[in-house]
């Protein structure tokens, strides 16, 4: 990949209204990310609205403060981007990583739970990481309080890798900023945000996906009903990767996630053991031969007036499922692709979770 088409990737991507799933459909209509950017006006024009591109000497300064800080991109398309991360469902099209990039790559097995977490489940979470790390595992988790934070503790020394949900420059909580460093220093810290964004709590799902995506199979220690661990353990499963659970105490509220995973199929935890198990060892298959093509992400170049008709009319403000719009459409694939497209650049349509879109 040229330095120019790099450049422009990253433009593409800090462009306003794209986000990884129209990334790659413009990638796989155009080719490169320099036609994808010259044509994105006249898309958005096509779909009833006005759309512009990010100003590249915004992207200069993003890469220049990056790179201020030791950071480096990881792009869909370079070797080294994570091979099991480039197979979920809305995976970053750029990466700002610090330290080993050679750890994402590795047998990677997640490891979240409550921040507010008891005692008994922080220490088991420490001892639990340290021993996939002698095991050979790389332990990915979050940089959060509690089992996050307990988790990174004990398998810095073995490997570990940090997804955050902000810049690189922002520690979050802020009595992690050594433990972040640390990461940086000794393993690996990632994030899909440029330096100086602060940690909104939107970007907390999107950065769930990440942990989720990187690993083989997620492991949850302690976790609420409806908290954000089990948002993980939910992308992990849609993903086909290994969900498994610590029980815990029924009269403990933290436990009841846990327990709830576990009874609707998830894999018990008791030790490393346990883990190693269930994960297996990677497939020699699941490594990238080559680079990344976009022939996944079907696109047409050609759509009557009457075929987006048909697709507006279809879309209403409840989510519904590209593939019930397909259906119910009988047009092509790449057709009511592109027309999402255009009405996304034409900010007239949302992209939600499942593969999901409502219009505004």
């Amino acid at each position: 990949m040229s330095e120019q088409e790099r450049f422009d990737r990253l433009r593409l991507i800090r462009s306003p209204r794209i986000g990884p799933v129209s990334f790659r459909q413009l990638m796989a209509r155009f080719g490169n990310a320099g036609e994808a950017l010259r044509a994105v006006p006249e898309l958005a024009a096509r779909g009833g609205g006005k759309a512009s591109v990010a100003d590249p000497t915004a992207v200069e300064t993003e890469i220049g403060r990056s790179k201020a800080l030791g950071a480096r991109y990881l792009l869909i398309g370079d070797l080294d981007y994570p091979f099991l991360l480039d197979q979920m469902e809305g995976a970053p099209p750029a990466l700002i990583v610090r330290g080993d990039v050679g750890l994402a790559n590795g047998q990677c097995v997640a490891m979240v739970g409550a921040r507010n977490a008891s005692a008994a489940a922080i220490r088991f979470a420490r001892q639990l990481a340290q021993e996939l790390g002698q095991r050979g595992a790389v332990v990915v988790s979050g940089l959060a309080r509690g089992i996050d934070t307990a988790a990174h503790q004990g398998s810095v020394a073995t490997g570990t890798i940090g997804v955050i949900a902000s810049g690189l420059d922002i520690s979050f909580p802020p009595e992690n900023a050594a433990l972040q460093e640390q990461v940086a220093q000794e393993g690996l810290l990632v994030t899909e945000h440029p330096p100086g964004v602060q940690p909104l709590a939107r970007h907390f799902p999107a950065r769930n996906r990440i942990i989720a995506g990187l690993a083989v199979g997620t492991v949850i220690v302690e976790a609420a009903p409806k908290s954000g661990s089990l948002i993980t353990a939910r992308l992990a499963g849609e993903a086909g990767r290994e969900v498994m659970a610590v029980p815990g105490s029924p009269l403990d509220p933290r436990a009841q996630g846990c327990n709830q995973l576990i009874r609707d199929g998830a894999i018990l935890i008791q030790n490393a053991a346990d883990v190693i198990e269930a994960v297996g060892s990677i497939d020699p298959r699941m490594v990238r031969q080559g680079n990344v093509d976009f022939a996944g992400a079907p696109v047409s170049s050609d759509v009557a007036a009457t075929e987006r008709d048909t697709v507006i009319g279809l879309l209403g403000h409840a989510p519904v499922p590209v593939d019930e719009i397909i259906r119910l459409s009988g047009l092509s694939p790449a057709v009511v692709q592109t027309v999402l497209l255009e009405l996304e650049l034409a900010e007239r349509l949302d992209r939600l979770a499942g593969g999901r879109v409502s219009s505004r």
